[in-house]
């Protein structure tokens, strides 16, 4: 995976955490996914994620950086902050497989955006970059209907197509994980410093303890404007 030069010095203090899962298993249930997503739709009921609310430096440091790439975040929002909200509204966190309740959960208990890529469905490198005149996009769950991202925006794209629009608004159908899904990267991410590091590397590290389970090797990387680029091997 690249952080893009362009993206990095327009944000520079941006800080992802990647959770890379060999031989995954994302069919069976997880005991640890249930657990954290019932303690996420807790926090929302008894008030506790209140302290991401859009005023927040977790929500509103993404809504800064959407505006900066000339993206409205009030109609695109970033993907915390629409589950945040969707949860809210729901009174619960919806369960999708283990893998993305695993994730969904840490994302509603940190209020940092999450996602993750199946690897075995990505072509070539995973770049962070702005994007170009031409790119296309597949909406999940919207296979075959393909969009144009927006020249200048923020995305995960690799050798194919657009992966995210909008850096972390919404992901592609291609490498969503799926039961079958194998090889994971998982990514939570901070834009400003106003959101401290250490509450990034103890949601990565929560992640990865719940993945470890249930994978067969599990590492954890760090991508920033200093260390821009991590190779990820898979068997």
């Amino acid at each position: 995976m690249i952080l893009a030069p362009e993206v990095s010095e327009a944000f520079p203090e941006t800080e992802i955490r990647l959770v890379f899962a060999v031989n995954l298993d994302n069919s069976s249930p997880w005991r640890e996914a249930v657990d954290i997503r019932t303690k996420a739709g807790e926090a929302v009921a008894n008030g506790r994620a209140a302290a991401f609310g859009e005023e927040s430096d977790h929500i509103a440091s993404w809504h800064e950086a959407y505006r900066a790439f000339g993206t409205n975040p009030r109609r695109f929002r970033p993907s915390v902050d629409a589950l945040l909200r969707r949860v809210r509204k729901s009174g619960s966190l919806p369960s999708i497989s283990p893998a993305v309740d695993a994730y969904n959960a840490v994302s509603v208990l940190w209020g940092l955006p999450a996602g993750a890529f199946d690897l075995d469905r990505v072509v070539g490198d995973i770049v962070i970059r702005h994007a170009h005149d031409g790119d296309m996009f597949e909406p999940l769950g919207e296979p075959g209907e393909w969009e144009s991202a927006r020249v200048g925006e923020v995305v995960y794209a690799d050798a194919e197509a657009v992966l995210t629009r909008h850096w972390n608004h919404r992901d592609c159908h291609r490498t969503m994980l799926r039961p079958d899904s194998r090889n994971a990267l998982f990514m939570l991410e901070r834009v400003s410093g106003k959101v401290p590091l250490d509450e990034l590397d103890q949601a990565a590290e929560r992640l990865a303890g719940i993945v470890s389970a249930h994978a067969q090797h599990v590492e954890t990387y760090l991508l920033n404007r200093t260390s821009a680029q991590v190779a990820l091997r898979v068997a």
